[in-house]
């Protein structure tokens, strides 16, 4: 039974999340599997890279399914993108190996958290922006994230309600920079705990608007307390860039930054 990968980008504002809710929430499982089948000609059951939540964006979003459908790749592509709302959008489709798995083949996950930081909202990009009226101090914001580099139980960054075994992961990369009103927090690492790249962002805001010093970072990991830490980010600045995977697996390797992020030269 042939095994397809797909790449797949979706603004995540109308929807409650990646994950089937059963009933008639929107979900992007349900609605992308409902395309998916209609294509195939027969229910299939997708598996993602990481499950976002209501709200959260991705330009680089990696699904798997199997299916007894045999399509050109190129028919998995228009022909879910004919069955699905412009919200969201299949951009690449291949065949895989049969150990191939979204989730479990990862190697690492890339995130950044997109911040409005002007005194009065955007009218335009709301959905699309988190809006932060607070001066942010983007040198202070990096100082504080490369504290989080490395190995480390971030039970500090976690939500209440996160089901994973085990606080430990792992940062690669933790940078904070700006290019006019825009600031970005750019953050890849191996797996990522639920609410964790928030929480994150909630943080290094109140770094960055002199409310807490950088140090602060490492004293909440220490910590290993939510209820010491900052208030959870809104999801609509938050996006999921880029899944990286070994590269015998054939999922092409490249992040993909929201088009106003490549506009801004980001």
């Amino acid at each position: 039974m042939p095994r397809i990968a797909l790449i797949v980008a979706y603004n995540g504002h109308p929807y409650h999340g990646w994950q089937f809710q059963g009933g008639n929430l929107p979900t992007i499982q349900r609605d992308l599997m409902r395309a998916v089948s209609t294509v195939a000609d027969s229910e299939v059951t997708l598996y993602c890279a990481g499950r976002t939540d209501s709200g959260v964006h991705a330009t680089k979003q990696v699904v798997h399914f199997d299916t007894n459908a045999v399509r050109p790749d190129k028919a998995w592509v228009q022909g879910v993108n004919a069955h699905m709302n412009n919200d969201i959008s299949v951009e690449w489709a291949g065949e895989v190996g049969d150990d191939f798995d979204a989730r479990r083949t990862a190697t690492a996950r890339h995130y950044c958290y997109c911040i409005y930081n002007r005194k009065v909202r955007s009218g335009l990009m709301s959905p699309y922006l988190t809006h932060e009226h607070r001066q942010l101090d983007v040198e202070r914001m990096h100082e504080g994230a490369q504290l989080l580099l490395g190995e480390n139980d971030f039970s500090s960054f976690r939500a209440a309600t996160c089901q994973s075994p085990t606080p430990w992961r792992r940062l690669m990369t933790a940078s904070v920079r700006r290019s006019d009103d825009l600031v970005i927090i750019d953050i890849i690492g191996n797996a990522f705990l639920h609410h964790m790249v928030r929480n994150i962002a909630g943080v290094l805001m109140d770094v960055g608007a002199g409310e807490k010093e950088p140090d602060w970072v490492k004293q909440l990991l220490a910590l290993r307390d939510r209820s010491k830490g900052s208030v959870t980010a809104p999801p609509n600045g938050l996006y999921l860039i880029d899944v990286c995977y070994p590269k015998a697996s054939g999922i092409p390797q490249d992040r993909r930054l929201p088009h106003f992020l490549q506009v801004a030269g980001l």
